[in-house]
């Protein structure tokens, strides 16, 4: 075990002690979950549930209703604001899940689940970003090889996390709008960057620790003061787990600020940018697990001249639609429900914030009377800047022969195996659709 891992463990070891000390057992973060009803919980019963799942982090030990709720959790975040008692709930849940997974499994199996979840997402990402990139855009995006040409210390540094590669439309508006904001940056992200997600989901502690610390140190090394997340599964990876142990031993390396928040931060500033009346009725797609980024989109829409914004009240749980995935059925009925909200509420455009959102919902246009984008799509098109959506071209298909033709000419240049992208398409393509296409009859 190296120094940097055994720092980390060390320090896990300590917060859990500290929460097991802290916890009042007052049932409080239980009640305001919003899991509790979808994943058939009894909120009477809030003590208890929570104090399953300290007795899961003291002895392993664990009662069925503490266990579904610590696997329920979608990250919305309610009951981090609710305790009262100084601690952090979701890490709570997040303790206990990785707790659970090695109990069941032991360290090899554990590490192996580490491991294929890893090289899933590294394979998926590498192939799809260049499915849709030339070399000189997946290199603006930190890829394939480090840029020659960075300035040394940047205003900001731009952490896109994995996965956002998948739909680089989205990553590439984040520089746009950056460029025309005239802010000095330098741009971090891709596996080599991974924040440690996989290795945490699968109770892989150490692996964390090691993956988590090695990307808060080439972060740092940037020479940015601040740091800009653009993935909600990065920022509450490194907030909740990796930087407040980093930061026992370490000290705060730099100040970690989503990349929404920073937007809404110079509004003023990117107001002066949006000259282009964009004259549609807009619902917005949400989740709330990352504090103020659904009203900083919704003012940043809000700003941009003709855009009329319409509130589509629908239930807002998770910090992104795959941390619904532990309940299929939910995450198909709260899409399903948004989708004939939008509807209803005759809008032109339902705009997502976050890129696994748009991989789940983007193909929806197909069948139904609105488009689906990125909110900073909307925010480009008053800029007067577009970024082809080409994962939602290909999505739409929903043929994988139809995918692979379309993409022969990026298969040939990059060198890729026709049936290892064969095999990236319906997993990372086809296989993330959590309804039927088409309106129910």
């Amino acid at each position: 075990m190296n120094n940097s891992v055994s720092k980390f463990m060390k320090s896990l070891e300590e917060r859990t002690a500290e929460i097991l000390d802290a916890c009042t057992r007052c049932g409080k973060c239980t009640r305001v979950c919003p899991m509790l009803g979808p994943a058939g919980l009894d909120a009477s019963d809030a003590k208890g549930i929570a104090a399953g799942v300290l007795e899961i982090l003291k002895a392993g030990e664990d009662s069925e209703a503490a266990v579904l709720w610590a696997e329920s959790c979608t990250g919305s975040g309610r009951c981090v604001a609710a305790c009262e008692d100084g601690i952090n709930p979701r890490f709570m849940l997040a303790l206990a899940r990785a707790v659970l997974h090695r109990e069941r499994g032991g360290p090899e199996a554990v590490q192996a689940c580490s491991a294929e979840l890893f090289r899933g997402m590294t394979r998926g990402v590498s192939i799809l970003s260049r499915l849709q990139l030339a070399p000189e855009l997946l290199q603006r995006l930190g890829q394939l090889r480090e840029p020659e040409d960075e300035p040394e210390a940047p205003d900001v540094l731009l952490y896109t996390g994995c996965n956002v590669l998948k739909t680089p439309h989205i990553a590439l508006l984040c520089l746009d709008v950056l460029d025309a904001l005239a802010v000095s940056y330098r741009v971090a992200g891709g596996p080599s960057y991974c924040c440690g997600v996989f290795q945490f989901q699968a109770g892989d502690t150490e692996g964390f620790g090691r993956m988590s610390y090695r990307t808060i140190g080439r972060l740092s090394g940037a020479g940015a003061g601040e740091v800009l997340s653009w993935c909600p599964s990065c920022h509450v990876q490194l907030g909740d787990v990796a930087l407040p142990s980093y930061e026992r031993t370490e000290g705060t390396p730099f100040e970690l600020t989503p990349f929404v928040i920073y937007l809404e931060r110079r509004l003023e500033d990117l107001k002066s940018l949006l000259g282009n009346r964009v004259e549609k009725r807009v619902g917005m797609h949400e989740h709330p697990g990352v504090p103020g980024i659904t009203e900083a989109t919704r003012r940043i829409l809000e700003a941009i001249p003709g855009l009329e914004f319409v509130d589509l009240a629908q239930p807002r749980v998770g910090y992104m639609c795959t941390t619904l995935n532990a309940l299929p059925e939910y995450k198909r009925d709260i899409h399903a429900a948004q989708l004939a909200a939008a509807e209803a509420a005759g809008v032109d455009t339902l705009a997502g914030v976050y890129h696994a959102c748009h991989r789940d919902l983007c193909s929806h246009e197909r069948d139904w009377p609105f488009e689906v984008v990125n909110f900073l799509e909307l925010v480009g098109e008053s800029m007067g800047v577009e970024r082809a959506d080409i994962f939602k071209r290909l999505k739409i298909m929903q043929d994988v022969d139809a995918i692979l033709a379309d993409s022969t000419d990026m298969i040939v240049d990059y060198g890729l195996d026709p049936e290892e992208v064969r095999e990236v398409v319906l997993k990372d393509i086809l296989g993330e659709q959590t309804l039927p296409l088409g309106r129910p009859a």
